[in-house]
């Protein structure tokens, strides 16, 4: 594959990966708002940081909502990652492997 394509395929995957992941946000919260309305009886807060909002009702939003979306754009980065990989037979460049195994990591100092 020439220089300019790869660059181009690249850059295809970059915008593909974060369209994917803005659509996978948007569905997390729309199943967690839907989810929280059903065990609360009521809407999540619209801002946790405001202090009439019960410290136990800003935590568990934050956190469930935190979580939920992290985990949904994760998996539509990785689905993302895959469909790129399946059509050009590697994976983008920032996605190569990393080094992160723990055989080739140094030993720690101390």
């Amino acid at each position: 594959m020439a220089k300019g394509s790869k660059a181009k395929s690249s850059k295809a995957y970059s915008a593909g990966s974060a369209v994917a992941a803005i659509g996978a946000a948007a569905v997390a919260k729309k199943v967690l708002t839907t989810s929280w309305r059903s065990a609360t009886g009521k809407n999540p807060p619209a801002n946790p940081a405001d202090p009439d909002v019960d410290l136990w009702e800003a935590v568990a939003w934050a956190a469930a909502s935190g979580t939920l979306i992290a985990i949904a754009r994760m998996f539509a980065a990785r689905k993302a990652a895959e469909y790129y990989a399946r059509s050009t037979g590697h994976l983008p460049g920032e996605l190569q492997k990393d080094g992160q195994s723990a055989a080739a990591a140094p030993a720690p100092s101390h």
